[in-house]
C-alpha cells in the first residue's frame, strides 16, 4: 500500500536536507567549519594546462647494467673466477673468461640465486639474458626484465611528479599513467605552465663529490660545469652521499652573508657519512651538483657532523624554494620530457560553463511544462522530485570533492531524461490499473509495484555500462561516467521515496475525486 511509516518519512526529508544543503554549498557560503568539500572544475571548464611527459628509461638501463657489472666483478674476485675486458655495449654486458675459467662462470650464471639463467626461455621470468661463444660471454636486460623496469620506474616517476605538483599549492591536480612511459598531468586553473614545466624536467638528482686536484683519482674524475655555465671544475667520480639520504630542505636567508640558502637535513646513514667524509677531508672543495651541474663548491672548513647543511649559488627565493621543493619531493629514477602541451583558457571554461548551464535549464523547462500538461498535479509531484533529483546528485558529488567536466553535465542532463522516463512509466501503468480496479489507493500502489522490475532492470543496465565506462575508460569518459552512474541511483530514490511519499499523500487526501491522473 502507499503506506510511509514515520521513520521512513523523516528519513527521506533528513536525506534529502543534508545533500540539498551540500549542492548549495558550492553556491552561496556557509559555515566552512561544518563541510569543506566543494565540487572542483575540470580543465576543461576552469581552464589550465595539460601536458604530457615521456619517461626517458635508457639511463635506468645503463644504470641498471653498470651494477650489475660491479656485481659481477665483485662476485668473480671473490670466487676466484678470472675474466677480462669487461665492457658495456649496445646495451649489453660484455667480457672474456679465460679458458681454464670457463665451467665456472656457466656454472655461477646458471646458478638461480643470481637470475642471471641462460634459459630464460624456459622460466621466462629472469631479468637478465646470458648468451655465450666459448669463452666469451654477452648478459641483457629480457623482455620481462625491461618491463619490470620500466613499471618501476613509471610507478616511481609518478608518485614523485605528484609529489611537487602537489607542494605548488596546484587545486585538484589529474595526474596519470598514460601507456608504458608516459604521464598525463592536468593542471585546472593554472594558465601559465612554466613554473611547472621547470619543476617537472628536472631529474633532480644531486650528489656531494670532492672536487679533484688530481687525475690520478683511483675512482675517476669528470669535468662539470657550473650552473652559471661560464665556470667548470673536475671532480671525482666518487659519490660521498647523495639526494636520497635528504630528510627535508628548505629556503632562508643566511644572516651573515645576506643571500637566499637552501638549508638541508639528513637521515642517520646520510649524517654519518657526511661527518665521516668532511672530517678527514677539510680543506678540500665539496662539489654540490645537481643533475650534472655544480651548484656550488665550497671548501670544508672544519667537521660537518650535526647532519645538516647548506647549499648557497646566488638563489633568488623563488628559485631556492624550487630547489627545496625539487630536493624535498626526490629524484625522478630517468629524465622526463614534455611531448605534448595544451593550455585551456578561462574564458572558453566558462563558456562551457554557460552552454552546459543553458542546454540543463532548456532541457529541464521542457520537461517541465511536458509533465505538467501531461499529469498535472502528478506531473508537479514528479518535477519537485526531478528538482530535488537533481540537488541530490550535486550533493553526492560535492561530499565526495569530485572534478566536474564538460561530459559530467551531459552525463547530468541525461540522468534529468532518464528520472522522466521512470515516472512517465509509473503514471502510465497507474492508468492501467484504475481501468482495471475502482479503489484508487490500490491502483496507485499496483502502478508503482508492477513497474518497479522494468524500471529497476533498465537502470541497472545502464549502470553496468557506466561502471564499465569508469574502469575502462579514462578522462572525460570516466567524467561522464561517475555523473550518470550517481545519477542512476539518486533517481531511483526520488522515484521510490520522494516522488511515491508525496503522491501517496495526494491520493489519500483526495480518494474520492473521479479523475485523480
Amino acid at each position: 500500500m502507499l503506506y510511509f511509516s514515520k521513520i521512513k518519512i523523516t528519513t527521506v526529508f533528513f536525506i534529502s536536507i543534508f545533500f540539498i544543503y551540500l549542492s548549495l554549498s558550492n553556491l552561496f557560503k556557509f559555515d566552512d567549519k561544518f563541510f569543506k568539500n566543494k565540487i572542483n572544475l575540470g580543465l576543461d571548464l576552469q581552464g589550465g594546462s595539460y601536458l604530457l611527459l615521456e619517461i626517458d628509461n635508457q639511463p635506468i638501463i645503463s644504470q641498471t647494467l653498470q651494477n650489475k657489472l660491479i656485481s659481477i666483478k665483485k662476485s668473480f674476485n671473490e670466487q676466484s673466477i678470472k675474466a677480462k675486458n669487461f665492457s658495456i655495449e649496445n646495451n649489453k654486458i660484455l667480457f672474456e673468461s679465460d679458458i681454464s675459467s670457463i665451467e665456472l662462470v656457466k656454472e655461477f650464471l646458471l646458478n638461480k640465486e643470481n637470475d642471471l639463467n641462460p634459459y630464460y626461455e624456459k622460466f621466462k621470468t629472469h631479468q637478465f639474458v646470458v648468451d655465450s661463444d666459448k669463452n666469451f660471454f654477452s648478459m641483457y636486460l629480457s623482455d620481462y626484465g625491461i618491463v619490470v623496469l620500466n613499471s618501476s620506474s613509471l610507478d616511481q616517476a609518478v608518485e614523485i611528479v605528484r609529489r611537487r605538483v602537489d607542494e605548488t599549492g596546484t587545486n585538484e591536480p589529474n595526474i596519470l599513467k598514460r601507456g608504458n612511459n608516459r604521464i598525463l598531468v592536468e593542471l585546472p586553473g593554472l594558465d601559465d605552465p612554466a613554473r611547472i614545466k621547470s619543476l617537472l624536467g628536472k631529474t633532480a638528482n644531486l650528489t656531494f663529490q670532492f672536487v679533484s686536484t688530481s687525475q690520478n683519482d683511483s675512482f675517476g674524475t669528470e669535468t662539470l660545469q657550473f650552473d652559471n655555465g661560464l665556470e667548470e671544475a673536475t671532480v671525482s667520480k666518487r659519490i660521498i652521499l647523495n639526494g636520497d639520504n635528504l630528510v627535508d630542505a628548505k629556503p632562508r636567508m643566511d644572516t651573515q652573508s645576506n643571500e637566499t640558502i637552501v638549508s638541508f637535513t639528513l637521515d642517520r646513514v646520510g649524517a654519518k657519512k657526511f661527518g665521516r667524509a668532511t672530517t678527514e677531508n677539510v680543506g678540500k672543495q665539496l662539489a654540490i651538483i645537481l643533475d650534472g651541474k655544480i651548484i656550488s663548491a665550497p671548501s670544508i672548513r672544519e667537521p660537518i657532523i650535526g647532519g645538516s647543511g647548506q647549499i648557497s649559488g646566488n638563489f633568488t627565493f623563488q628559485s631556492a624554494t624550487d630547489l627545496a621543493l625539487l630536493l624535498r619531493s626526490g629524484a625522478l629514477p630517468a629524465p622526463m620530457n614534455i611531448i605534448e602541451e595544451r593550455s585551456v583558457g578561462p574564458d572558453l571554461g566558462k563558456d562551457s560553463i554557460k552552454a552546459g548551464i543553458i542546454s540543463l535549464i532548456v532541457g529541464f523547462s521542457l520537461v517541465i511544462l511536458f509533465m505538467i500538461y501531461k499529469y498535472r498535479v502528478f506531473g508537479l509531484i514528479a518535477n519537485f522530485a526531478l528538482l530535488t533529483n537533481l540537488f541530490l546528485l550535486i550533493g553526492v558529488l560535492t561530499l565526495f570533492g569530485a572534478t566536474l567536466t564538460l561530459p559530467g553535465i551531459a552525463g547530468i542532463i541525461l540522468t534529468v531524461g532518464m528520472a522522466v522516463d521512470a515516472n512517465v512509466l509509473i503514471f502510465e501503468r497507474i492508468k492501467e490499473e484504475i481501468k482495471k480496479d475502482n479503489n484508487k489507493i490500490i491502483a496507485f500502489d499496483s502502478g508503482y509495484v508492477k513497474s518497479r522490475t522494468a524500471i529497476i532492470d533498465a537502470n541497472i543496465t545502464t549502470l553496468i555500462a557506466a561502471i564499465i565506462l569508469f574502469l575502462m575508460g579514462s578522462g572525460p569518459v570516466k567524467g561522464f561516467s561517475v555523473t550518470l552512474g550517481i545519477g542512476i541511483i539518486t533517481t531511483l530514490f526520488s522515484v521510490y521515496f520522494i516522488a511515491r511519499l508525496l503522491s501517496s499523500i495526494y491520493v489519500k487526501s483526495n480518494k474520492d475525486k473521479d479523475n485523480l491522473l
